[in-house]
């Protein structure tokens, strides 16, 4: 009872600490905006550690973060070979190739009246199936290695990125492109000066929303055949265990490389963005 009492009394004083910074004079400051999310992050690991243990949680329910930490120090070989076996070679490999084919795709679709019409509909009805109805038919086409895992995250991540870059490329007004006419400028001329930098916002939507796209999708892949290897096959083996702080190990990877993930895309975006009013200080 005394951890459940200090646990509440940590989680008001760290709200009443991010309330005044969050509403401080200096709350637009980088110092400011780097330790809200920080303190709070350590004031729900605190609340969480106090509150399984003062309430005697079972480890089948929901471990201790310090169980979780412990679990991921001691498993350091293993969950990097999971790692490279479903980050590495099946995320990011899938991402490459369905983002590239999206953007040579969606090119084609710009030019063509007849892509547009036919191909959108199709990619969104393709975009709405289910992952665990399209895993398993990859699976048994490409084999149970990384190469399905990719196929995955290629379908999870083509259509996401088509759509958003068809949509930036006609993102132009008329005047701006008949200015371009006036000019005499080709087509790639005006596709790369005018319509490509105007679509840049939105490809990077995409490439961001596509970053957890493609690790959901590599994992859940995993579910239904995979190596002795690999987030999803840990994640699946492990809870047949109970062994509950592995599966959170095996998240908190998941979490990391997302999160790195995405920060590598917005860098991306806010380098090649500058002038967009969103990346503006």
């Amino acid at each position: 009872m005394v951890m459940v009492i200090l646990a509440i009394l940590i989680w008001c004083a760290g709200w009443w600490v991010n309330s005044r910074l969050a509403n401080s004079v200096a709350a637009d400051t980088r110092a400011v905006k780097l330790a809200v999310p920080i303190i709070f992050g350590i004031v729900v690991l605190i609340v969480w550690e106090l509150l399984v243990r003062g309430l005697e949680v079972s480890l089948v329910i929901l471990p201790a973060p310090s169980l979780i930490v412990t679990r991921f120090a001691a498993s350091l070989p293993i969950l990097w070979q999971d790692f490279q076996q479903t980050i590495l070679k099946g995320a990011l490999s899938g991402y490459l190739i369905g983002c590239t084919a999206a953007l040579l795709m969606a090119i084609a679709v710009d030019r063509s009246d007849f892509l547009r019409r036919g191909l959108l509909p199709v990619g969104n009805f393709v975009a709405a199936l289910p992952i665990v109805g399209t895993a398993p038919i990859l699976v048994m086409w490409f084999g149970f290695d990384w190469q399905s895992k990719a196929a995955v995250v290629v379908v999870m991540v083509f259509f996401p990125v088509l759509v958003n870059t068809v949509a930036g490329l006609r993102e132009t007004s008329a005047m701006q492109r008949d200015l371009m006419q006036t000019y005499a400028a080709s087509y790639w001329q005006s596709f790369f000066k005018l319509r490509l930098p105007a679509a840049l916002p939105f490809i990077f939507n995409g490439l961001k929303i596509s970053t957890t796209l493609a690790l959901v999708g590599a994992i859940v892949a995993e579910f239904f055949g995979s190596p002795t290897v690999g987030m999803g096959f840990r994640i699946s083996t492990s809870v047949g265990q109970l062994a509950l702080d592995m599966v959170w190990a095996e998240i908190l990877v998941a979490a990391l490389a997302g999160s790195a993930f995405y920060g590598v895309m917005a860098l991306f975006e806010k380098t090649l963005t500058f002038w967009h009013p969103s990346q503006r200080g």
